[in-house]
């Protein structure tokens, strides 16, 4: 059966799948790779298994798993046809077996969840995908998800299709085992990477991965360095009183306020004294941003309790506790200045998932695979450049999985209301990954 790439991107760009919700999606991937030959598996968020995982909080009743599905499609390319199982079913039930044991493998990931989207701020329905035209007339597609990540993720698809025809006319010359691509659309990657922590904490495949590349919106910029964040939850605690003599009260804002700029000052003094040349081009490479603040109850009483949740962006080569323990020797100095405070310390938790960074070298053999498919695409290439944000491709690095981000579209996109993405930059995300592919599979011979 041919491939639509672009009724595969619009397909999966209806289907709603917030976090919590990327059953039927993964699903609906897998119905389309079973009939384009791809073998299939899926799996599910394992809530015990992400427990030990220090990015995810420690009791796996705080971890809400429940359906986290994710799916891969594999493709055997060349090399000696072996026996395995996939979900019950004889590999090669659709044509293709899992492969020889000896086989390079590459991974291609994109994630099928996407963030909320609020219809009024919409100029039409985010889950019903619209094609138009920008002013220059360049084709877009228009939906939640378009751009993070969907249409990556078809784009990986059309990739491993296009090699696996360039194998079949002779096009790419294998290693001696064989080449295995599987394409992965993982859940749970906007909230901490559920479907991709389980998978490689658990590998859900007989057989090992070689490398990866996580098709995110780069601009097609190759991204061997993500930030990392701590995400802090703040209360404070102080004393009611009537507003007409609030005098009697001790006001959570003040003290807050003071906190909030201490955490700035922080920020300022981390730019200034955590460098990194891949980051060197962002006017604040270390973000600090409180994205939510409660506080009070009523406006005629003065408000008593303050909750305020931070993230804290962690550099590549920093941890998460190393810079935790920053932001909370700097509360400790708010609080020795505070009476109140001293006697009524405030208090600093993590919540949610953590976002460790990520990095791996400028010449590892994955980057100069998609560096040589740039080219061969007849695409600028690109020096590899740093992200401020965090991606899925830190679980597969910390699993040892050399891994690069790379794919079509901009960040800017992302989360935005009209999310769009200019489709000759999903066409060329195609060629380049395929490109890179070949590449790789051919400098391991």
């Amino acid at each position: 059966m041919d491939f639509d790439m672009r009724a595969f991107a619009a397909g999966l760009c209806a289907i709603p799948s917030t976090a919590g919700e990327e059953a039927a999606a993964a699903d609906w991937v897998r119905d389309r790779l079973d009939n384009i030959g791809f073998e299939t598996y899926t799996w599910e968020a394992d809530a015990d298994l992400l427990a030990d995982h220090p990015s995810f909080p420690d009791e796996p009743e705080a971890i809400d798993a429940v359906g986290r599905r994710s799916v891969a499609g594999v493709l055997a390319l060349g090399g000696a046809d072996v026996e395995g199982d996939a979900d019950g079913r004889e590999n090669g039930s659709n044509g293709n077996a899992i492969g020889d044991d000896d086989a390079l493998t590459v991974v291609l990931n994109g994630h099928i969840d996407v963030v909320p989207a609020e219809p009024a701020e919409w100029s039409s329905d985010p889950f019903e995908p619209e094609w138009g035209t920008t002013d220059e007339g360049d084709e877009i597609l228009a939906a939640r998800g378009a751009a993070d990540m969907k249409s990556g993720v078809a784009a990986c698809v059309g990739a491993a299709l296009d090699v696996r025809d360039r194998v079949e006319s002779g096009g790419i010359r294998l290693p001696d085992g064989g080449l295995r691509i599987v394409v992965e659309a993982v859940a749970g990657e906007e909230d901490g990477g559920y479907g991709a922590a389980t998978a490689a904490l658990a590998n859900p495949y007989p057989f090992e991965r070689d490398a990866a590349i996580v098709a995110e919106p780069t601009e097609l910029r190759p991204v061997v360095a993500c930030e990392g964040s701590l995400m802090a939850e703040l209360r404070l605690v102080g004393r009611s009183a009537h507003a007409a003599t609030r005098w009697r009260g001790e006001d959570v804002l003040p003290r807050f306020e003071a906190i909030r700029r201490a955490f700035s000052a922080l920020e300022d003094e981390r730019t200034r004294t955590v460098s990194h040349p891949l980051f060197e081009e962002f006017p604040v490479p270390w973000p600090v941003v409180c994205g939510t603040i409660e506080a009070g109850s009523w406006a005629s009483t003065v408000p008593a309790a303050l909750t305020a949740e931070f993230r804290i962006g962690v550099a590549p080569g920093e941890t998460v506790e190393e810079v935790e323990r920053a932001f909370r020797d700097r509360l400790d100095s708010v609080v020795d200045d505070d009476p109140w405070l001293r006697e009524h310390p405030p208090e600093l938790e993590r919540f949610s998932v953590q976002f460790e960074p990520s990095e791996i070298p400028g010449d590892a053999p994955i980057v100069a695979a998609v560096r040589a498919g740039l080219a061969d695409a007849g695409l600028p290439d690109v020096e590899p450049v740093g992200a401020t944000y965090g991606t899925d491709a830190r679980h597969y690095i910390e699993a040892g999985i050399p891994t690069v981000v790379f794919g079509p579209g901009t960040i800017d996109e992302a989360h935005y209301p009209n999310e769009t993405i200019e489709w000759e930059a999903v066409e060329d995300g195609r060629a380049a990954i395929a490109a890179a592919v070949g590449r790789f599979a051919g400098r391991s011979r």
